[in-house]
């Protein structure tokens, strides 16, 4: 994860996460079919259905209010289409996060992510860079090291679960510098340094996902 790894941050570069137009798609091609039911409207907190292995989820494990958003069946960017793909990949379908993969991409982290063996990503949804303006993005996309903190930050070292969310507390991010991670609240009503699950425990390949409804700055929570 060396790659990862910036020693230092640009805080006041978090406005560089407004994105714009210029996500689009270079993601690998959408993963087989699995047997795994598409999730439902009205999910609730999440189940205790999890596959074998720590912090590892199935499609019944899925919660949160924007679930529904996402498409269903076997389509791109649906729960069967995105579990057998790496989490950069899987990510480049998902219509709650075409901003975020645009950031992903001007910081070259494509690769790197989907290379990691086990991790738990906080992606913040298109939503959440509303009040950011599109000219910041432009200016500061071409700065991937100011970008790529801001985006480490987001990023934790070891798949989690909801229920191993709730049971840490604290995490440590890829952005070391940036201070803790916390957890507060449990199911739907869980908030990470304060922003909201809104589709939680999505599964992919490498990675267990949490849509969440704000970006989070890092340096927020230290001390």
């Amino acid at each position: 994860m060396s790659k990862l790894r910036v020693a230092g941050i640009g805080f006041t570069a978090v406005a560089a996460l407004a994105l714009t137009a210029c996500s689009g798609s270079d993601s690998a091609s959408s993963g087989s079919s699995s047997s795994a039911p598409a999730p439902s409207p009205s999910m609730s907190a999440p189940m205790s259905s999890a596959a074998s292995g720590e912090g590892v989820t199935t499609n019944a494990d899925v919660f949160g209010p924007a679930c529904s958003q996402l498409p269903q069946g076997s389509e791109a960017g649906s729960l069967d289409s995105m579990g057998p793909q790496p989490v950069a990949s899987a990510a480049s379908t998902n219509p709650l996060l075409t901003k975020l993969v645009a950031a992903v991409k001007a910081t070259n982290l494509v690769d790197t992510l989907n290379s990691q063996q086990a991790i738990t990503v906080f992606a913040p949804a298109d939503p959440a860079f509303a009040a950011l303006g599109d000219a910041k993005f432009t200016e500061l996309a071409g700065k991937p090291d100011e970008l790529a903190p801001i985006l480490q930050y987001h990023v934790v070292g070891k798949r989690y679960d909801a229920k191993g969310l709730e049971s840490a507390k604290t995490l440590e991010s890829l952005n070391t510098a940036g201070g803790p991670l916390k957890i507060e609240g449990s199911g739907e009503n869980m908030t990470v340094n304060g922003a909201k699950i809104l589709c939680g425990n999505i599964p992919t390949k490498n990675a267990t996902v949490f849509v969440i409804d704000k970006v989070m700055t890092p340096g927020t929570n230290k001390n």
